[in-house]
């Protein structure tokens, strides 16, 4: 798995003390080969290959144009790694495993039942498309881990759904392509609290829950040694 490429999409923000901990976190536990940011570099990052990108759209239309942009690149590996910036990899691994959250239609229903908006249309319009295809009951890989991804299977999702105003890519990328998986749970903490999963060797944050939270201060605590990544060390 080191010869496979990491490629992360970043919008704007220049300190993102989240990522500089996700990096120490892939470093010390995610085998990877170069590391592609897609979007906004930050100027204290160093050592990384880098895609500049317009950032006009929604956040959605923004991290779909990176993909596409990854996904042509001749220069990345044909299979990457797809990795965000609130995702860390607590445990060494030997190969990122593919992972799912379960069917559809059971986080659609965890997400009706607390919000509506962009995501939940697009969860819902992703999952009719999906159906269109021939997948009665797909699954859905909307979790905050990062992922296995092959250029011409994420080229085939992204042209599945070129018309969805939020395509859930990867849903469309792991569906369509039929990548199977393990399920399990989905490792974002959106509290401060101490009440957690601390067995899993995944974590994601949320900005508050980052910055003032318990996980946190285990993320940090843990990886507290600056990567080759960051120029200025802190």
């Amino acid at each position: 798995m080191t010869d496979l490429d990491l490629v992360v999409p970043l919008r704007e923000a220049p300190a993102n003390q989240q990522l500089r901990y996700a990096l120490r976190s892939w470093v010390a536990n995610l085998p990877h080969w170069h590391l592609w940011i897609v979007g906004y570099k930050p100027a204290w990052l160093g050592g990384v290959r880098h895609i500049p990108t317009r950032q006009t759209g929604t956040k959605y239309q923004n991290t779909t144009v990176a993909m596409r942009a990854a996904c042509e690149h001749p220069e990345i590996s044909e299979t990457f790694l797809f990795a965000n910036d609130d995702m860390f990899v607590m445990d060494a691994l030997d190969a990122m495993p593919v992972l799912h959250r379960g069917p559809v239609r059971e986080v659609e229903a965890y997400y009706a039942a607390r919000a509506s908006g962009m995501y939940l249309r697009g969860m819902r319009e992703t999952r009719d498309l999906l159906v269109d295809q021939g997948f009665a009951d797909p699954l859905s890989y909307e979790l905050h881990v990062p992922l296995p991804v092959s250029k011409a299977g994420m080229l085939k999702a992204l042209d599945a759904g070129r018309h969805l105003t939020v395509l859930h890519k990867r849903t469309a990328y792991g569906v369509l392509n039929e990548i199977g998986g393990e399920r399990i749970e989905d490792v974002k903490v959106l509290h401060r609290g101490p009440r957690f999963d601390r067995s899993t060797p995944f974590l994601s944050t949320m900005p508050d829950s980052f910055a003032n939270g318990e996980v946190g201060r285990v993320i940090r605590t843990r990886f507290a040694v600056p990567s080759d990544y960051e120029l200025r060390r802190r």
